[in-house]
């Protein structure tokens, strides 16, 4: 009897010591969950709270701009209070955004043609043609140079991109060419929803794509294709010479000497002495002004350890300015 009853004590006491180790186990394992919840919470609170601060330099800036417009009298230039970066701390972290003016850049959408009155049909108009060959004189101005042949299939291709119908150029790309690849695609046939999406264009090539996309801008379902000859920096000339005709050291020249309010008209534009030797079209010179339809804010946030990018497209539209679109994670 006295060695059954130890023999039951020593099976209670392996009992007694299996559910303690369960116990402890269970124990660990809840803590550790709920560490992992308590800072799984906190994240999304920092997140979401550098997200509001963005919200909040979104709100600003619209207001902001239609701030300028009002006080402008139609006459937008680089203003360091509204062009320079913004930095404004706020409690547990910052804020660091800058307003540019999207029609200081090339906008790629610019060369989709616009329906003739002829069937239904899209044809490559005067007007196209015209806005085509700036396009060449911007891909002439790329360092390192692009041979002429690859800069006429980029310029035919990114027609045929844009364009409505499945006609291809001398030199463009349709369906059929790309369909044709290691990993088959379409061709858009439609606006650019980004400048990334240049890089899927035919004849684009890695080697020469990171200066041509610091010139160029995508104005989303828009083919206005208007300068504002009064935002266009030194270190963007190239833009300014390649619309206009000027040469690389023309435009920088007529930049730098821009008066530090601007061109009160672009009549003052054309009427300089470079401007007037290149006999511009009256197509042409409408491609200038000295007012700003569509603004882009790049805005970074910070909140303990969150950080948050964002970028906003705004467009004035009369007395109002709306948001057309927002990119999250840019960097």
């Amino acid at each position: 009897m006295m060695k059954l009853r130890s023999k039951q004590q020593g099976v209670a006491l392996i009992i007694v010591l299996l559910i303690v180790a369960i116990v402890s186990v269970l124990a660990t394992e809840m803590g550790a969950r709920l560490q992992l919840q308590v800072k799984r919470a906190s994240n999304i609170k920092e997140n979401n709270q550098a997200y509001w601060y963005a919200i909040g330099a979104e709100q600003f800036a619209r207001k902001s701009i239609a701030t300028l417009i009002n006080n402008s009298n139609g006459v937008i230039h680089l203003d360091p209070l509204w062009s320079d970066e913004f930095v404004f701390p706020v409690e547990g972290g910052g804020i660091k955004a800058q307003l540019v003016d999207m029609q200081a850049c090339f906008n790629l959408n610019g060369l989709r043609d616009t329906p003739s009155d002829s069937a239904n049909a899209f044809t490559r108009s005067p007007e196209l043609s015209a806005r085509l060959t700036a396009f060449d004189r911007l891909l002439a101005l790329i360092e390192p140079e692009i041979p002429s042949f690859e800069a006429e299939t980029v310029r035919d291709s990114l027609a045929d991109w844009l364009d409505a119908d499945d006609n291809m150029s001398q030199l463009g790309a349709e369906d059929s060419i790309y369909e044709s690849m290691q990993f088959p695609y379409m061709a858009a046939n439609n606006y650019m929803a980004d400048k990334s999406e240049l890089r899927l264009v035919n004849g684009v090539q890695q080697a020469w794509l990171a200066p041509l996309m610091k010139w160029v801008c995508v104005l989303p379902a828009d083919n206005v294709f208007k300068l504002n000859v009064n935002t266009v920096t030194e270190e963007n000339a190239a833009i300014l010479g390649a619309v206009s005709g000027l040469s690389l050291s023309d435009a920088s020249t007529i930049i730098g000497s821009r008066p530090p309010e601007g061109f009160k008209t672009v009549a003052d534009f054309l009427a300089l002495s470079q401007v007037q030797a290149l006999n511009l079209s009256t197509a042409q010179q409408a491609w200038f002004d000295v007012t700003t339809q569509y603004f882009m804010l790049t805005t970074k946030t910070g909140y303990n350890n969150a950080t948050f990018s964002m970028q906003t497209l705004f467009k004035v539209d009369g007395q109002q300015v709306r948001v057309m679109k927002r990119q999250f994670g840019i960097q």
